[in-house]
Order: structure tokens, then C-alpha cells, then sequence
């Protein structure tokens, strides 16, 4: 099976200390799983842990380690999974750049109990830590010598490694286990999207995975099957981040005014015709104790938010206004552009378009929720955000009950809605391109699709 990834080639990275792209996250999850994992459909089964129990009213995790080695024989033990998830983490004395440890802060002290359990204490309960633990993000990577506990090895590495199913002690046919299939191997390439797409388009591929709104429009210039073609329920931010205080945007009402202005369904629309709009931050209630706030203006006519609007820039007295937009290269980033630009045109703002690495005053956030918190999508919005907003968020997180933390997060959606720290402008745009053999490849909300997960001749 050869997959196409889109983005650079893939590697084993710790996380801690540098992004993971979509074929490097795949590489990991493969190869270096986490002590849980996604299944096809999104849900969760054991990794490196072939069980586990909660106890305490959810304050504490107890995970069995499976019999497994790092693929060199050498066998895992407690001592090492506990290491490995602490440098992830990060603590008082090690910084982790993972982007999950902000969201791991509950977790109190992780113990080795016996050679093969451990167990993970909680400051505060958090009934969506398995959704955390099973990103590759998370996934057990030793560093030196480099390797996962699969549940693929690489059988050989360079540019676009091959994959091979890894031996599985637990499994029933240990013998037929140890014969290599070459139909169960799996090439993993990263590549541009264009590339990619050419790939399958050829039949040479059987997966492109890892798609967004940036390449979305490249498919229309192919005559691909529909059948080939899958979108994600994908949750999660799609919007733009108000980056810079100062000037007109150092204003609520001014930053209201810039986010009213946007015309959302002609942009989701100029992009792909099925695409959604959004207009608020959290997608629903989740465990916010109260509904998602809206924005006062949601229900005025997009004429009537316009003309709101211009009189806001109207009534500016320092001088032109002008903002910069950081986004992405690629096409579905310059059809996104050409409608926020318009929209700020016609209230008298002049747009320029800058690199996501450049000094700006918005800048894209475009990203799938790693579980269903509504703490997640608050504390992502909030790049910059007021002094009020930042302490709601601060106290959603230090909630010491579910019930607590339910209510201290409605008032930091209400501290963000009154903030406009975030312009929402959809939900995240996650596609695939599908043969028609993978008849285990599953749309779902996490937009994530295992390696082992996409055939039903193989585990």
C-alpha cells in the first residue's frame, strides 16, 4: 500500500521540541503508538496499554502495559513509558514545546507501580485524558537508539519509508507472524498536495491523507471519482486570530465591527460549495455549563453588518486603517484572502495579505480539536486576548469538580465573546482521497486515519 502525506518526509520527531506535520504524526502513530490509540472510526483502543481503569471519581488513571519491545528486542518497561510521557509533559525543570501540555496540567505525577502498570494521578478529573494520550503527540518514542513499539517497524528507512507490520508477541500465530507479506507493507511519502494528487490520479497511490482548505481547490482541476473523494466531520477552529492590539483593533467594539464585516458564506462558498460557516468559537455546548455565545450581531443581514461597521471605520479619526492578514500559501489561502479582503474593502479597511511566519494583525488558526473540551477551543482562540478573558480561562482550567469547571468555562466563553479576540469563520476543512480497497478508511470527527486501520485483510 503506498500512501501519500501531505506535507514534508516523514520522520520519527520528538514532539516535545518540534511541530509534527501530517506524514510525520502518521510515522509516529505507526511506529512509536502511545499507551492508547484511534481506532478507524475515531474511538479509542489500547497502544502500548492493553488495559486500563479509572478510579477515584476519575483522579486517577491505571494503565497495564503490553509485553513489548522498542524493536530491538530490547523490552519495554514502566520506568521508560513514565520518562517518556514526563518529557512530553514538561515539569519545573524541563520546558516541553508539545502542544498538548498546556492541556495535561491536571495531571499531577505519573508512578511506576509495578514493571508493567503505571498509573497517572490527577490534580483535577479530566474524563477526556484517553482522547490526549491517543495523539501522536503522545506517541512513546525512545530517542537513542530511536524506535516505537509499532504496530509497524520500519523495514526501511529514506525519504519514504517502508513500513512493515511488527511482531505482536499477543497475537495468536506467532509463526505466520514472523513471514513477511509484502501486500501488508506500507510505503509513506510526503509530498505536495499537487503532487499527491497527480499520484493517485495515476492509480499509483492508495491514499492521500492529510488535505485542507488550502489544497481543496486543486481537485477541481482533476476529473477524480467522487467515491475517491472523502471529507471529515472534522471539529474543531477555523478562523482568524486578532494577533494585534494596538490602533483600530485595540477596540472590542472596533474588533467586533472587523469580524461582523466578513461575509462567511460567500468565503466558505468561494471555497467548496458544501463548506459551513461559523460565526462563534464553540461549535456546542460540550461541557460548558451554558449554550455557546453568539456575537451581537449575528442576527443582522450582512448589509446591516456592514453599514455597522463602516460607520465604526467611518468614525476613526487617527488615519487610514490598515490590517495584515498571515496565512498560508496555496489556493483555497488566496480564494480565503480575495473574500476577507473584500469584505474589509467595502468598509473602508485596506487588507494586505503576509506569510504565517510574518508580523501581522490576524493570523489564521486552523485546527482539529484533540477532544471534545470547551476549554480547548477557547484557550486556542485566545493567541491574544484581554487580561479578563486570559484569567476566565486560567480559572475554567484550575476548576477542582466537573461541575465547577462547567460553569467557570461558560464565563470564559462570555469574557471571549465580550473580548473578540478570534474572528470564527468555519470549522476546519479535513479530505482524503480513497481507493476504493480501503474499505476500512472512516470519516470522523478527530480527521485521523490510522495506517493499521484501512484495510480489512490486515491489523
Amino acid at each position: 500500500m503506498i500512501v501519500s502525506a501531505i506535507g514534508a518526509a516523514p520522520r520519527l520527531a520528538d514532539a516535545s521540541r518540534v511541530a509534527l506535520d501530517t506524514p510525520t504524526r502518521l510515522m509516529m502513530d505507526a511506529t512509536a503508538q502511545g499507551l492508547v490509540r484511534f481506532d478507524a472510526a475515531g474511538q479509542i483502543e489500547p497502544g502500548l496499554a492493553e488495559r486500563w481503569i479509572v478510579i477515584d471519581g476519575g483522579m486517577s488513571y491505571i494503565f497495564r502495559l503490553r509485553e513489548g519491545d522498542w524493536g530491538d528486542g530490547t523490552p519495554v518497561t514502566a520506568e521508560q513509558v513514565v520518562a517518556m510521557l514526563e518529557r512530553q509533559i514538561g515539569s519545573a525543570n524541563r520546558v516541553s514545546h508539545n502542544p498538548l501540555a498546556p492541556f495535561l496540567t491536571a495531571i499531577d505525577e505519573i508512578v511506576v507501580m509495578t514493571p508493567q502498570v503505571i498509573e497517572v494521578r490527577l490534580s483535577r478529573p479530566r474524563p477526556d485524558l484517553l482522547k490526549l494520550f491517543a495523539q501522536p503527540e503522545l506517541a512513546l518514542l525512545r530517542l537513542r537508539p530511536t524506535g516505537g513499539t509499532g504496530p509497524f517497524r520500519v523495514a526501511r528507512r529514506g525519504r519514504a519509508p517502508l513500513l512493515r507490520p511488527a511482531f505482536d508477541p499477543g497475537q495468536a500465530d506467532p509463526d505466520d507472524q514472523r513471514e513477511a507479506r509484502p501486500e501488508e507493507d506500507v510505503r509513506l511519502i510526503g509530498e505536495r498536495a499537487a503532487r499527491a494528487i497527480a499520484r493517485f490520479a495515476n492509480r499509483d497511490s492508495d491514499l492521500v491523507s492529510g488535505g485542507s482548505f488550502v489544497d481543496w481547490p486543486l481537485l477541481a482541476t482533476t476529473d477524480m471519482a467522487p467515491a475517491n473523494i472523502r471529507v471529515d466531520p472534522a471539529v474543531g477552529l477555523f478562523g482568524l486570530a486578532i494577533v494585534r492590539r494596538e490602533g483600530f483593533l485595540a477596540d472590542a467594539a472596533n474588533r467586533a465591527a472587523v469580524s461582523s464585516a466578513i461575509d462567511r458564506t460567500a468565503l466558505t462558498t468561494a471555497i467548496a460549495t458544501a463548506w459551513d460557516p461559523a460565526d462563534r468559537i464553540l461549535p456546542d455546548i460540550l461541557d460548558s455549563a451554558a449554550l455557546p455565545q453568539v456575537p451581537a450581531w449575528s442576527l443582522l443581514t450582512q448589509d446591516e453588518r456592514r453599514s455597522a461597521a463602516r460607520q465604526r471605520v467611518t468614525a476613526w479619526t487617527e488615519g487610514p486603517i490598515a490590517v495584515r492578514i498571515g496565512l498560508p500559501d496555496g489556493p483555497g489561502a488566496t480564494l480565503l484572502y480575495a473574500q476577507v479582503a473584500a469584505s474589509l474593502i467595502a468598509i473602508g479597511i485596506t487588507p494586505t495579505r503576509v506569510g504565517m511566519e510574518d508580523a501581522a494583525d490576524l493570523k489564521l488558526v486552523d485546527a482539529v480539536a484533540p477532544y471534545d473540551s470547551a476549554r480547548w477551543y477557547l484557550a486556542t482562540a485566545c493567541v491574544v486576548c484581554g487580561e479578563a478573558a486570559q484569567n476566565a480561562l486560567d480559572a475554567a482550567r484550575e476548576a477542582p469538580t466537573l461541575a465547577e469547571r462547567g460553569v467557570r468555562i461558560a464565563a470564559a466563553d462570555a469574557a471571549m465573546n465580550e473580548d473578540v479576540a478570534f474572528i470564527p469563520l468555519a470549522r476546519p476543512l479535513r479530505w482524503s482521497l480513497v481507493a476504493a480497497r480501503l474499505r476500512q478508511w472512516q470519516p470522523n470527527t478527530r480527521a485521523w486515519h490510522p495506517l493499521n486501520r484501512l484495510r480489512t485483510d490486515t491489523n
